[in-house]
């Protein structure tokens, strides 16, 4: 079928990381529907919600995630309703296009999942630790916001003054969009979603941090890159030995100086040192991305593909 054959595609391009995330909350969501409605119809939804969903969702006692310790990560590709996911799924596109464009792939997939596991850890930790919560010890959580959020803030943190334009409102700056979803995230928790609105501050902290760190020169994202490859490996048969042909044409001694110095410099305008990336961000993070130079801009860009 084309559709199965288009889904394969998507998800066998390394440079498609948004797509693939966008993707895999949706198949989600198709499966539990489909899945929900057949065991309606067959008598055996009384199944649903015990059998099926608990394998997804977070549980926040302990003993619940100890026996389904992969729910720190299930729980954020999986929704309930229509309007949960789309509303996610609408800020994952637009904030993880900035994020994917300024950053790079493999950064913006370890904001999603680093996100979702702050959010958790914040989710399960308080209702463990705070006495007004633990009434409610046992209620799961649900839903893609937590890493969605941590996308805002770190595309809030990187280029605040970049500009969204909002039906009614017109151009808004991003950093005052995230201040609205953290004043949002504050409700929920007075409002009846206590876990919601913590997993949410849990995702954007991270996402802040994420940014800060990575303009300090440390990557937070290298475990979850690190997992991915070796994931990537796994599926693929990839070996990790590397074997690299050396053509004589292009050995040392057939090389003047002049052309060692040519062929030094591509290689070090190919490859931009963490130095000046870390300019860079600091001057999107203080100007925004149109004041990049269009060789700033192709650093940039380089550096996401590394």
């Amino acid at each position: 079928m084309s559709v199965i054959h288009d889904i394969r595609t998507a998800f066998s391009r390394r440079d498609n990381a948004l797509n693939q995330l966008l993707l895999i909350n949706v198949l989600v969501f198709v499966f539990l529907v489909l899945t929900e409605a057949i065991m309606r119809l067959t008598g055996t939804y009384a199944q649903y919600y015990p059998n099926l969903i608990r394998q997804f969702q977070l549980p926040s006692d302990l003993p619940g995630l100890l026996r389904h310790p992969w729910t720190v990560l299930t729980y954020a590709f999986t929704h309930e309703g229509f309007l949960h996911i789309l509303f996610n799924l609408i800020n994952l596109y637009w904030f993880g296009a900035l994020v994917r464009e300024y950053l790079g792939d493999r950064r913006l997939v370890s904001v999603y999942i680093l996100g979702a596991l702050a959010g958790a850890l914040f989710f399960v930790l308080s209702y463990n630790l705070i006495p007004a919560l633990r009434p409610a010890l046992g209620i799961p959580l649900l839903g893609a916001s937590a890493g969605v959020t941590a996308i805002i803030m770190a595309a809030a943190t990187l280029m605040p003054e970049y500009q969204f334009n909002l039906i009614l409102l017109g151009p808004v700056r991003i950093k005052y969009i995230a201040a609205v979803v953290i004043v949002l995230s504050v409700l929920a928790i007075n409002q009846g979603n206590p876990g919601g609105g913590i997993a949410h501050i849990g995702g954007a902290l991270l996402g802040y941090l994420f940014i800060r760190q990575l303009q300090a020169g440390r990557d937070l994202g290298r475990p979850v890159q690190a997992v991915g490859d070796w994931v990537g490996r796994v599926f693929s048969g990839r070996s990790n030995l590397r074997v690299t042909h050396r053509s004589p044409a292009a050995a040392p001694v057939a090389s003047s100086t002049g052309s060692s110095a040519t062929a030094s410099r591509k290689a070090s305008a190919s490859h931009p040192g963490e130095d000046e990336i870390d300019l860079i961000l600091d001057k999107i993070s203080h100007s925004g991305y149109e004041s990049l130079s269009k060789e700033e801009k192709q650093k940039l860009f380089k550096a996401s593909q590394q």
